[in-house]
Order: structure tokens, then sequence, then C-alpha cells
């Protein structure tokens, strides 16, 4: 019996000790792992109250204010100064009579074969009818014209046979005397810019593209300034790109106040408001610089006329001048009759006339146009624009 009881108890303790170690099992498979350490959180320094110090002080040297260099002023500040406008340097022009004395001086020193072909023809023992010929020919290569040419050989050809004998001197007298018949001594050949009635005088420049118009232009604005005229400029030539900069270039080197509107636009319209700013400004003379027109564009020439019409409703024009490249011969004149139609033609501009082997051509155009040569330019200089003088063209054709 006691073997029975003993054999119970072992078999319950073994039986509990089973049941603990399953339990024991099955908790540590179902309890979770254990949570992270927390991070150690420093807590923010409380915000200074006033009176307090933001922090704690730190023993540190300290400098006295004598020991602390401070500028003397010396050194330059730099200040940043606004731009400056550049404006343009404005020029005193050579008056008119120191033009003249330049002119005279350097068509006397062009050497030309028209007046020293006429005066070695001319000096022959025997003028037969072949020496006549040449003579001829030489007048017509230097684009005389073969009316003129006509009437200064049989000129000279019946003087010649009164005198007989010639001297060199009487030979060079005769010539000239002939030759200022042609190119014409009583024409009235002052440009026109001071109206009958009242201000500004209105000029209007015409011409073919290439024949130095606008530059033209600009320089007799420095010669009328050089006579103390006050001028506003009008760049209606709206076609041509950069004309109204060149002719604003030369306004602002004189003071001249350039009226311009926009490429391409209406030219008259730009010569009407250039008209309309000289009267309010009191100026003394508007000058209108015209697109260089092809003779040959009918359309384009209709339109120079709408120009001056349209000029016209302010005040009528003074002075309307052609400028003529003097090198172009008989081509000039084919040109200027056909502005002539368009336009009434006043006074004619001959530029580069510095080389004289075809000075003809200011006969030519004269009796083609019935109209003077009233200014010369005789090279590309600022000041190289001068009134025409006869007598200094022809003793510069046949020399001294």
């Amino acid at each position: 019996m006691e073997t029975v009881i003993l054999a119970v108890v072992i078999a319950v303790v073994v039986l509990g000790a089973l049941g603990g170690l399953v339990i024991g099992s099955r908790r540590k498979k179902s309890l979770p792992p254990p949570p992270p350490a927390a991070p150690d959180i420093t807590a923010p320094p409380a915000e200074p109250h006033v009176g307090d110090e933001a922090e704690t002080p730190r023993d540190e040297p300290r400098r006295t204010i004598e020991e602390v260099d401070l500028p003397d002023g010396s050194a330059p500040v730099a200040v940043e100064e606004p731009p400056v406008l550049e404006i343009p340097e404005i020029e005193v022009p050579e008056p008119t009579a120191g033009r003249l004395v330049r002119l005279r001086a350097r068509l006397s020193r062009s050497q030309n074969a028209l007046g020293k072909g006429l005066l070695t023809l001319l000096s022959r023992e025997h003028l037969d009818d072949e020496t006549w010929e040449e003579i001829e020919d030489t007048l017509l290569t230097a684009d005389v014209g073969v009316a003129p040419t006509q009437e200064l050989v049989e000129g000279l050809r019946a003087r010649v046979k009164v005198l007989g004998t010639r001297t060199p001197a009487e030979l060079r007298g005769l010539l000239r005397e002939e030759l200022l018949k042609l190119v014409g001594t009583d024409f009235d050949r002052t440009v026109k810019t001071e109206p009958a009635t009242s201000k500004p005088g209105i000029v209007m420049v015409v011409g073919v593209n290439g024949t130095g118009k606008t530059t033209t232009t600009g320089k007799l604005a420095r010669v009328l300034v050089a006579d103390g005229r006050s001028v506003v400029l009008g760049a209606a030539d709206t076609f041509r790109a950069a004309a109204a900069d060149q002719l604003q270039t030369w306004g602002e080197r004189v003071g001249a106040h350039t009226v311009r509107g926009p490429e391409g636009g209406d030219p008259a319209s730009v010569a009407f408001d250039a008209v309309k700013e000289g009267k309010e400004m009191g100026s003394d003379v508007v000058l209108i610089d015209t697109a260089g027109r092809l003779h040959t564009k009918t359309g384009l020439m209709d339109e120079l006329g709408k120009v001056k019409r349209v000029v016209e409703k302010h005040a009528p024009l003074d002075e309307i001048l052609l400028v003529l490249d003097a090198t172009t011969g008989q081509n000039g004149l084919v040109q200027a009759r056909v502005f002539a139609e368009v336009v009434d033609i006043t006074g004619i501009v001959l530029t580069k006339l510095d080389g004289t082997a075809k000075g003809g051509i200011v006969v030519a155009v004269q009796r083609e146009l019935g109209v003077p040569v009233k200014l010369v330019g005789l090279g590309e200089g600022a000041d190289d624009l001068a009134p025409f003088e006869p007598e200094a063209f022809v003793d510069a054709l046949i020399g001294d």
C-alpha cells in the first residue's frame, strides 16, 4: 500500500514539473520584445529673461577703446557714380571766306587735261581744220556738250584769225574769255535761304543714290551755321538704311536739330514735321534731305513730287537743289532732265569736282536746265563744300 501511494506522489510531481515546463515555454514565445531604451534628450536652454545673461560669461582678454584700431578717414570710400551721358562736342565750322580761299587753291593745283590740251593745240603755228577738230574732241571729252563746244570753237577761230600772231599770254586770255562766256557770269548763284515773308527758309535737296546727297545736306548745314544761321534738318530719306542716323550725326556736330521718322515711313510726313518744328523753334533754315531716287522709277519720282506739295502747305520752297556727281558726265544730264520735270530745280550742287578733267559738265548742265551751279564739293572733308565761282573755276581749267 505504501508503495502505491509513493508511486502516485511521484507521478503527480512529474506531471506537475512537465506542465510547468510547457507553460513556461509558451509564455516565453508570446511575450513581446522589450522596448528600446529611450534616447537621452537634453532640454533646451531656457530663454533669457530681462536682466539675465544669454550665456555664461567666459573669461576672455578684453581691449580698451584706445587699443582698438579705428579707420583714420584717409582711405578713399568707393562711391558708385551714375553713368554720364556723352554729349557730342559742337564743332565750329570754317567760315565761307576760308572755304573760297581753299577752293581757289585746290582748283588751281588740279592738273587738268582740258585747259592744257586746248592751250597746246592753240599754240601750234598753223591752225588747220584737223587742229580745230582736235580742239572739238578735247572739249567733248570733258563733257562740255555739243552745242557749247561748237560755240567755243567758232568764237576762238574768229578771234584767232583776226589776231594773227599769238603769244602764250594772248592765247590764254582768249581762251579764258570764251570759257567764261560758256560758264556764265551773270547767274545769281546765291543759295536762297531767306524767305520774303517769315522764317524759316525751306530748302529741299534731291538727287540720285550715290551722288552724296545726304552728305551735301550735312555740309550745307555747316555752311549756314558758320554764317550764324540756326538750322533744322529733316531726314525725309526713310528708305535708305541709316540715312537718318547719318544726317543726325552731321547735325549734332554743329548743334542743328534733326527731325526724323520711322524707317520706311512716309517721307512727306517727316518733311512736314520738320518745317512745322522749324517754325515753332524760330529757326532760320530748314534743310530737307529726300530719298535718293532712281530717275527711271516713275512711282518714286511721283512720291518726290508729293513731298514738295506737302511741304508747300506750310510755305513755298525757297530753294530746290539737285545734287549731281561731276564724274557721271552725260548720264548726269539725263538725271537732271527727269528731276526738273518733277520738281522745279532752282540750283545745282556738283560733287566730286576735285578732279576737273570732266569739268565741262558745269557748262552742259547749266545749258540743259537753265539754272546755275551754286555749290561745288571738292573733297571728302566736312568743310569741302563752297560756293561756285566761275572765274576761279576757269582759271583752274587753263592754269597759270
